[in-house]
């Protein structure tokens, strides 16, 4: 029942994430970002980490439906297809930390003052819909995704290493994109001074790498009999 409940899932939110994927590539237009041919509007998006979580979380759960069709949703197999492996490490270092801190950090900032991170002015062009599928959806899956699907999360220095690679390789795109424009990638950082932004930065820091252990601990409660079990194992093993 479980495994079907992950098929389920998977199957569901890959579609989400696919048809969302295309209508934002191909129709959706940010007015005095984008250029006109395609290549540009789609540099364009890439400033914004919602982007990269709407891409990441396509492929995530592409990942996962090929997992369903050709590798394994057992819980300890003799042996784990690479095809698993990938899908356990993406969702351990950055599928749900992304997917959470997006939906958080994009709301947080929503309920204090809209302007620093989603203008009024873009309700003209950016539907109530495609915020809440942007920005509410991937926490909804992500939380699915944790109950249906049991993972067997890879050593915690391989996932922060990930995560850490990810994070920087961010900062520094921000840091380019302000460069080459003169304009920070989300207004909040317009109002910071050069103290207050290095604050900032960190406290976000924290709170991604924070998002991991979240993640490493919820899969660890609802799956708590698996886990035990994969310990079990180990130690047999090693003996």
């Amino acid at each position: 029942m479980a495994t079907s409940v992950a098929v389920l899932v998977h199957r569901v939110a890959f579609l989400h994430y696919a048809l969302w994927s295309l209508y934002d590539f191909f129709f959706f237009e940010f007015p005095g970002v984008l250029s006109k041919t395609l290549e540009a509007r789609q540099l364009g998006k890439l400033k914004f980490l919602t982007y990269w979580n709407l891409v990441l979380q396509t492929v995530y759960f592409t990942i996962c439906v090929i997992n369903d069709l050709i590798g394994t949703n057992d819980s300890h197999p003799k042996k784990t297809p690479f095809i698993r492996s990938l899908r356990d490490f993406i969702q351990a270092s950055l599928a749900f930390p992304l997917s959470t801190f997006v939906c958080l950090t994009f709301w947080s900032l929503y309920a204090i003052d809209r302007e620093l991170v989603f203008p009024k002015a873009a309700d003209t062009f950016f539907p109530w819909w495609l915020n809440h599928v942007m920005h509410s959806n991937i926490l909804v899956f992500s939380l699915l995704e944790t109950v249906a699907t049991y993972h067997k999360y890879p050593s915690r220095s391989k996932c922060l290493l990930g995560l850490a690679v990810f994070t920087i390789v961010y900062l520094v795109w921000v840091h380019i994109i302000y460069y080459l424009s003169g304009e920070w990638v989300y207004p909040v950082l317009s109002v910071l001074n050069v103290a207050q932004r290095i604050v900032f930065f960190l406290i976000l820091m924290l709170l991604f790498f924070g998002l991991y252990f979240l993640g490493e601990v919820l899969n660890n409660k609802v799956w708590e009999s698996e886990v035990a079990e994969g310990q079990k194992t180990r130690k047999m093993k090693k003996k």
